[in-house]
This record gives structure tokens, sequence and C-alpha cells, in this order.
């Protein structure tokens, strides 16, 4: 039987011209989740090996509206510059926000933190695990960009395993810490601390 899914394949590519410099945009049709992941690329990576590599997970709040609940907009825009900075490299904006909870649970999760719960908690509160995403675009996404290897900007060990385990080559990490403030300062001490970030 014929399957009428399209397979992975690059969807559209543009120039993006941004405060951080020129860049690629590709976007993807066939994932595995339904869900627009995107890739940012500077300069050509095409059959490269140890690719300056982010793969950041969406988060509306701090990306978008800047909440300084997290780090995540700060590490956005370190990956861009970097990128930027070594002439080559690509960000992969993984559209599972709330570490794969989604929007509304995340606000959910983040009225429970007002009350007291730490990151981890709030998640297992309503019902979730600590970290709910599903890497699988990944290896798909550096594959059809002809990525070979990757050295990735993370202080998240059991992202770097969930990769290697997908088969991702992973070169080195990266450390990609940002410094806290007094609004995340508690956030970040829980994934140091119950998630093993290497902060």
């Amino acid at each position: 039987m014929v399957s009428d899914e399209p397979s992975f394949r690059i969807y559209g590519s543009a120039k993006l011209p941004s405060r951080y410099g020129m860049f690629k945009i590709y976007s993807f049709e066939g994932t595995p989740d339904g869900k627009d992941h995107i890739a940012i690329v500077a300069g050509d990576i095409e059959g490269k090996e140890d690719v300056l590599t982010r793969v950041h997970s969406q988060c509306l709040t701090g990306d978008v509206l800047g909440s300084l609940r997290c780090d995540c907009r700060e590490q956005l825009e370190m990956a861009l510059e970097r990128i930027q900075q070594e002439g080559e490299g690509l960000v992969i904006y993984h559209r599972q926000e709330g570490r794969g909870i989604g929007l509304a649970n995340k606000i959910k999760a983040y009225e429970l933190q007002d009350h007291g719960y730490n990151t981890v908690d709030a998640n297992l509160e309503l019902g979730f695990k600590a970290d709910q995403r599903d890497y699988s675009v990944v290896p798909m996404i550096l594959d059809a960009l002809g990525v070979k290897s990757i050295r990735l900007m993370t202080n998240n060990p059991e992202k770097l395993s969930a990769l290697r385990r997908l088969g991702v080559k992973i070169t080195g990490r990266v450390d990609h810490h940002v410094d806290p403030n007094e609004f995340n300062r508690f956030y970040l001490e829980t994934k140091k601390v119950m998630m093993g970030h290497l902060l």
C-alpha cells in the first residue's frame, strides 16, 4: 500500500537577514510529529563535519515575549551570534514548547511554580515527565542539510544522550550557559540539581 504521507524533505528555503547577521532559513515537510520545525543556517554546512549546532526548543514566553523566568531567549541569541562568529553553523528551532508539554500546560506549570513548585515538580503534578521532548526530527534535519557531525551547544547531558541514541554523531559539547537573573535563579538551580544540567 502506497502512503499518502510525504517523505521527509526540505519544503522551503529563503534568505533571512537578521540583527545577528545573514542566515538561510529552511522549513520541512513529512516531520514525524507534524510540527513546523525549522533550521537557521549560517555559511555552507553541506557535507561538513563538526558543525556548530544548537537544538533550541521553542519558548514563546522567553523567545518572543522576553520572559525572565527562563534563560531561553538568551540561549537562542547566543547561539545565533556564535554561529555567525564562527562563519557557519545552524540552529534547529525545535517546536516542542515547555519541554514538550505544550504552551497551555506550560502556563499551568507556571501557575504551580507561582505557588512554590519547581519546574520539574510542576510538570509531574500535571501528569507529565520532567522532560517530554522527542528529538526524532533532529537527525532527519541534519541529514536533509547534509551535515555529517556536530558540536552541540547545550548544558543538558540528556539531550546529548538522546541525540546519540538516535544516531546523531556528536563530536563535542560546547558550554552554553548564561548568567542567572533574580527571576530564573531557582529555575536554573532546579535544572542543575534535579535534571543534571551542566551549569
